[in-house]
């Protein structure tokens, strides 16, 4: 049994209408967060975890994904010619950061189905997917990285990633069925209800945009037919899963932004500005000015 993971699918090719007009001609997951696009931190994640192959599902139109993680020699030189050496440096060493992969979907008929483009390239292997708008923010060990870990120890079983929600917000995500609590972050799975009604939830544990799977899923997705909205739900795979082999839910600890909702995307930009030192200090500052002059 290979207890690697060494793959990762970070789907990215929906259209980001929430986000209109920017994302006519800027795909959401390249909006930046403070001097990098949001899609770079989750990149970060997946490489804090020793995942040095990176799959993007993308659309044909998402041409800038693409180029952020090509060599972009001409660039490089025109900054070695005017002295800009530490720029430089940086514009070389983004596609030295893995290696980066892409597959095209060409219908948008869900996450399931998004998912599913990167078997070709995945094959056999286990594999993280990350959605690519849900960053997490980490100091020594990313979301992913706990992930993997629990995956490895648990057999290379399916592992959801995720945190408790407030009832409120239940019914936007998965909630997960908890069969038992393994260990202090760890629960296994009777099943997955996708967006329940906020009082027929079989708890508060949400699914949040990161998964580990076994190539398995692949046949799953397959077999899967069109649910909730008319798409392919990587839930409802999910749940074949866990009847065949069992699969278990991870109660991950770092702080998480869900980019793809405006409120989130500018948390996001406010939480990775401050930890700059560079602006932290005149940022507070200006807080502090606006929330004077606002109350």
């Amino acid at each position: 049994m290979n207890n690697k993971v060494e793959w990762a699918v970070i789907p990215a090719a929906g259209r980001g209408t929430r986000f209109l007009p920017i994302t006519k001609g800027v795909s959401k997951e390249m909006l930046n967060i403070v001097d990098r696009p949001t899609i770079d931190y989750i990149v970060d994640e997946c490489i804090n975890a020793d995942i040095k192959n990176i799959v993007f599902i993308v659309s044909d139109d998402k041409e800038d994904i693409k180029k952020y993680y090509s060599e972009d020699k001409k660039f490089y030189d025109e900054l070695i010619n005017a002295n800009k050496k530490d720029y430089a440096s940086i514009v070389d060493s983004i596609p030295k950061k893995a290696h980066f992969y892409y597959a095209v979907q060409k219908e948008m008929k869900g996450l399931g189905h998004a998912v599913l483009m990167a078997k070709d390239i995945i094959k056999n292997n286990n594999f993280v997917v990350c959605c690519g708008d849900d960053i997490v923010d980490f100091y020594k060990t990313s979301a992913v990285k706990e992930l993997v870990d629990a995956f490895i120890k648990n057999d290379n079983k399916t592992i959801v990633g995720g945190k408790k929600v407030n009832r409120e917000d239940i019914s936007k995500y998965g909630a997960m069925d908890i069969k038992e609590r393994i260990d202090e972050k760890t629960y296994s799975l009777k099943g997955i209800v996708e967006k329940p009604k906020k009082e027929e939830a079989p708890s508060l544990f949400a699914s949040l945009g990161k998964w580990v799977f076994n190539y398995k899923i692949f046949e799953k997705i397959e077999n899967t037919k069109p649910g909730k909205g008319g798409e392919i739900q990587l839930t409802d795979a999910i749940a074949s899963l866990i009847k065949e082999e069992g699969a278990y839910f991870y109660e991950f600890d770092p702080i998480r932004y869900d980019c793809g909702d405006k409120l989130g995307y500018l948390k996001a930009v406010i939480h990775f500005a401050l930890k700059n030192n560079e602006y932290k200090n005149e940022l507070i500052k200006y807080f502090k000015e606006i929330i004077k002059e606002n109350e």
